[in-house]
């Protein structure tokens, strides 16, 4: 039982990236068959699904930063010795942390200490502080999940890579067999 709940919350970014995705798609196309079929608009799903999308946005730079799949500039660690490479990419890393930290008190501090209460969504009618949530969640977890990629690449060792370089890799040894 702990072990599920273990590999629930590892990909939890995951499973909401899926779902925002699905019922925003289908929003849209809801919208979109009303207009067609029926002369009808929601006003509401348009709003609602640019809503999900930030979000689903945000959970994929997450899931991102765990799979160690945000763009880098890499080129320039080919030539160094690995352990140099890791040790640069390491620090980069505790940029990127700190960064994330700071990102994080100051969108918490906007949402719950500067944001007008009566801010509301257009047509939805939603305060704006429980759209803004975004931002303190999403780069909590991305610091997570980068100290979780650093802790499996420094500690125990794992290669965490790119799934697309490693695809490219595979590519290109089966080519040259």
């Amino acid at each position: 039982m702990g072990r599920k709940i273990y590999l629930f919350l590892d990909n939890i970014e995951s499973y909401i990236c899926r779902t925002l995705l699905a019922l925003f798609v289908l929003l849209l196309f809801a919208q979109i068959l009303s207009r067609e079929l029926f002369n009808y608009s929601f006003s509401w799903s348009e709003e609602l699904a640019t809503y999900m999308f930030v979000w689903f946005v945000f959970f994929g730079a997450s899931y991102a930063a765990k799979l160690y799949a945000h763009n880098r500039v890499t080129f320039q660690f080919n030539k160094l010795p690995k352990k140099v490479s890791m040790t640069i990419e390491a620090v980069a890393d505790l940029f990127w942390i700190a960064f994330n930290v700071y990102f994080v008190y100051l969108s918490y501090d906007f949402v719950f200490n500067k944001m007008n209460l009566f801010w509301k969504s257009q047509t939805l009618g939603i305060p704006m502080k429980y759209i803004y949530m975004i931002l303190p969640i999403a780069f909590s977890l991305m610091t997570i999940r980068i100290i979780q990629a650093n802790y499996m690449k420094l500690v125990k060792g794992i290669d965490v890579r790119d799934p697309e370089k490693a695809e490219v890799e595979k590519m290109i040894k089966e080519g040259g067999e």
